[in-house]
């Protein structure tokens, strides 16, 4: 039997008590980012800095509009990609090179970054998925390798600017599918052949990155119960699903109260019939009414935020910066006054 003296055990407890430090140093530096992101689409930006937009902080001091959305509480930025997209100032840019600047900006303010493929020269959504042009005649074999060959090129590039995407889209709101009309929900096994060569870019540059698949109305259970239930029986891979939820576009009374219970029900039951992580990755209220719209933020959060096991990650509002004056988009979270409106001030919830 070995005799173990105190000199000796007291080494042997300073080795361990060493140890577990460094153990949990470590684990604070791999989780550091895994609180729940309140974020931001910001795809205008880039325009709307060219073109001359002003943005105010709550002091009414000019300021970048980075610096503002971190202020409220912002710590995620989403960037939509496009092919090949026109000048145009409403439908174009967000090109690769745009899109990696951007986010290059984003990380350097510590934000975390997710990237949205609409696998389209400009908007993707459940009115339109149009193919870029350049893929126009290509057969099915060929589309496959464009959209492996597009995603490898955006995530390689920006693995080379020293960004790592915490998640990456495949498609965007696509519950009629996407790249049509080979992509179309009418044929869901290459749909999700389609959406297999997006995942499999994506993790052969980025492994680490989490793929979501994206479908809107995140209200309507059964809307999303038949799209992932398809997904599933064709083999469709990702890690999370993402839900848009804009009561302002549904169908009758757009009264946030009417749908919120609904769209907590399915983030539940998202997480628990499919074992995924679940995301509001859009969301957004009416500009001219921002108290109605903080208390819709509010309530989103919550229902995120109460996923049972930390399946809920966060929430996104789209372009919460895109003024109404600039974009004469109504759903903004920002003033005529170039400052951001109560809205936001929802991210500040803890």
């Amino acid at each position: 039997m070995k005799i173990v003296t105190k000199t000796t055990a007291s080494i042997f407890l300073y080795l361990f008590l060493i140890t577990a430090f460094c153990d949990c140093s470590v684990l604070k530096v791999g989780t550091k980012n895994r609180g729940f992101a309140k974020g931001a689409d910001i795809g205008w930006l880039q325009q709307m800095e060219a073109t001359g937009y002003k943005f105010y902080g709550d002091n009414g001091k000019e300021q970048d509009c980075f610096k503002i959305l971190k202020d409220h509480g912002i710590n995620t930025i989403r960037l939509r990609t496009w092919v090949n997209p026109s000048d145009d100032r409403a439908s174009g840019h967000n090109s690769k090179a745009e899109t990696v600047a951007m986010a290059v900006r984003a990380q350097k303010w510590g934000m975390r970054v997710m990237i949205n493929f609409h696998y389209s020269d400009s908007w993707a959504d459940p009115g339109k998925q149009k193919k870029p042009a350049a893929w126009e005649g290509h057969d099915f074999p060929q589309l496959l390798k464009d959209v492996y060959d597009y995603t490898y090129d955006v995530m390689s590039d920006l693995k080379k600017a020293g960004v790592t995407p915490e998640w990456v889209q495949v498609g965007n709101e696509t519950p009629g599918g996407m790249i049509y009309p080979e992509g179309s929900v009418s044929n869901w096994p290459q749909l999700a052949q389609l959406i297999n060569q997006g995942y499999d870019a994506i993790k052969s540059v980025s492994p680490s990155s989490k793929v979501i698949l994206h479908v809107d109305q995140g209200n309507n259970n059964e809307r999303f119960r038949t799209w992932f239930d398809n997904a599933k029986q064709h083999g469709a891979k990702y890690d999370v699903i993402g839900l848009s939820y804009y009561p302002y576009w549904l169908e009758g009374n757009p009264d946030y109260t009417l749908s919120i219970d609904d769209l907590g029900n399915n983030l539940n039951d998202m997480a628990a019939r499919y074992g995924k992580e679940v995301m509001v990755v859009e969301v957004g209220g009416e500009d001219t009414k921002p108290q109605n719209t903080y208390d819709m933020l509010v309530a989103v959060q919550q229902k995120v935020k109460a996923v049972p096991n930390g399946k809920g990650l966060g929430v996104i509002y789209w372009e919460p910066q895109g003024a109404r004056s600039w974009s004469k988009y109504p759903l903004s979270a920002w003033g005529d006054d170039g400052r951001p409106t109560k809205a936001l001030d929802a991210f500040l919830v803890k």
